[in-house]
């Protein structure tokens, strides 16, 4: 009987061991793999040029080139978020990677070409004249001896420097940090005349029916572009993409049509 009892112990002891042999062998279970993380693409604006980028009554970055922003993002699997930015030292913030991405009434310029990467061309813009109602100015030769007002850093700096006849001709080309206090200083007396890009300055013109004037003449045409780091080539071509893709479906036209009544995207 006892030896009966040692020889069961001892089958169920060998059979312990052979299971806790296999639970050994089994191999491990991979972990899963941990989600990957998309780092935000931030966008660099200027948020006091409605209506491509500024503030609602909200405190609310709005605008049209934030609809496109936001409409690419989602083409493009990426989460944006946009940071507002001194524009004068939009290159700077840019090439530091405090931001990714300018997108906000960029101009292409072959200057600016030298440190950026552009988008092809998706909107063309002119730099117009705005004199008050009252004013007597009705040409661009009578800019001569008058205070012209611009916003630093912006394309219309260099418009006006490129027709030197007159650059050379108006008593002082003043900069401000916004377009805003340009005009408002427009308005006071304190400047004959303003620069602005014209998407900006119709916006802003409209808005006071009666007090402004655009003379027939500008300082020329130019080119929009979304501009990234010159080493961005991927990021840039997928850009460019969704702006095609946006174009080919009407997304991007219904976005022109909320903001400026009509498609006015360059094809």
């Amino acid at each position: 009987m006892k030896k009966r009892v040692s020889l069961l112990l001892a089958v169920l002891a060998a059979s312990t061991l052979l299971i806790a042999c296999d639970k050994k062998q089994e191999p491990a279970k991979a972990a899963a793999p941990a989600p990957a993380v998309v780092k935000p693409i931030v966008i660099g604006l200027d948020d006091h040029f409605p209506p491509m980028g500024f503030r609602d009554d909200k405190n609310e970055i709005v605008g049209f080139d934030i609809d496109l922003a936001r409409e690419a993002g989602k083409r493009l699997g990426l989460e944006v978020s946009f940071k507002p930015i001194d524009w004068s030292a939009k290159e700077a913030e840019l090439n530091g990677k405090r931001i990714d991405v300018l997108w906000n009434g960029l101009t292409i310029t072959e200057e600016r070409k030298a440190n950026i990467l552009f988008t092809k061309p998706y909107l063309e813009n002119r730099q117009i004249i705005v004199v008050t109602e009252k004013s007597p100015i009705k040409t661009k030769a009578e800019l001569k001896d008058k205070v012209v007002g611009v916003q630093d850093g912006s394309s219309a700096v260099d418009a006006v420097k490129k027709d030197e006849g007159i650059a050379k001709s108006i008593k002082e080309m003043k900069k401000f940090s916004d377009n805003v206090t340009a005009l408002m200083d427009l308005s006071t007396g304190r400047l004959d005349a303003i620069v602005v890009d014209e998407v900006v300055g119709r916006f802003y013109i409209s808005k006071k029916p009666g007090e402004y004037r655009v003379l027939e003449e500008n300082f020329g045409t130019e080119d929009y572009g979304v501009g990234t780091r010159k080493d961005d080539k991927d990021l840039m071509a997928r850009i460019d993409k969704a702006l095609d893709d946006m174009k080919a479906d009407g997304s991007a036209a219904a976005i022109s049509t909320k903001w400026f009544g009509k498609d006015i995207l360059k094809k």
